[in-house]
């Protein structure tokens, strides 16, 4: 019971100093995020996306919640493959060495279409919720203008979002390398699972068909591909346990031999 004791405190000093580690690049990053906020505020504030609408200040702590946003951001997308390293040091004592190898490139996978899923919301949906409200300004006669808070911070909860949905298919490899998930049963309820993804993706855009179509169909295709990774996954299980089953014997035949 002491040894059991002592098993789970060093787990828990260990976790608290990976975390540690985690906040420390976070804080550093934080800081440079702010020396890095100013010239990519001016670069958004230059891009065509708001069709030349004027972006003003309309409170005097504006540019300091703006920058703080930023700088926050930065810190977050900086921090984020030193989380996920540390995660992964800290679960992988309790793998076998070849899902060790195996969950190591989940993180460069999940950093990368992390940013792709920023991209795609930042140059192809945010453009579209931007042309559609600034439409919508000019039918009832109102001149726009845009509070700059305002502007990034509908900017940051348009684009985001999307960021998070581009991890499904490492979410369904993991999930399957859990065994929690298999290929046949995403396949199972692909119809449901449409149905969801295109709600998503109707709801983050404007009521325009074409937009939806261009939003609802990378979704649709990121749930083929997490089916198709998760298969991929599977198939390698499957022979892991038959070359183990070739070599030890199955589990059941060493119970009746017991």
């Amino acid at each position: 019971m002491r040894d059991r004791e002592m098993t789970v405190v060093e787990h828990l000093t260990e976790l608290r100093r990976r975390i540690i580690w985690v906040l420390a690049v976070f804080v550093v990053a934080l800081i440079a995020g702010f020396y890095f906020a100013g010239p990519l505020i001016e670069y958004l504030k230059q891009e065509p996306i708001a069709d030349g609408v004027p972006i003003i200040s309309l409170h005097p702590s504006d540019a300091l919640r703006v920058y703080m946003q930023f700088a926050f951001l930065i810190g977050a997308v900086a921090a984020l493959p030193v989380a996920l390293f540390h995660l992964w040091r800290f679960v992988s004592p309790g793998l076998e060495e070849r899902e060790r190898r195996g969950s190591l490139y989940f993180i460069p996978a999940a950093c990368l279409l992390f940013i792709v899923g920023i991209l795609f919301g930042y140059y192809v949906v945010f453009p579209m919720i931007m042309q559609f409200m600034t439409g919508m300004t000019a039918t009832i006669g109102a001149d726009p203008n845009y509070g700059i808070a305002e502007y990034f911070g509908f900017l940051f909860n348009m684009v985001i979002p999307f960021g998070i949905l581009f991890q499904l298919p490492i979410i369904v490899m993991f999930l399957t390398r859990l065994r929690i998930l298999n290929p046949m049963r995403l396949a199972k309820v692909r119809r449901l699972a449409y149905f969801g993804l295109a709600v998503v993706g109707i709801t983050l855009t404007p009521p325009e068909i074409v937009s939806d179509i261009m939003v609802t169909i990378p979704l649709l295709l990121l749930y083929e591909m997490s089916i198709w990774l998760s298969r991929i996954v599977y198939r390698k299980q499957l022979r892991e346990e038959a070359e183990w089953e070739k070599e030890y014997g199955s589990y059941e035949t060493d119970e009746l031999v017991r």
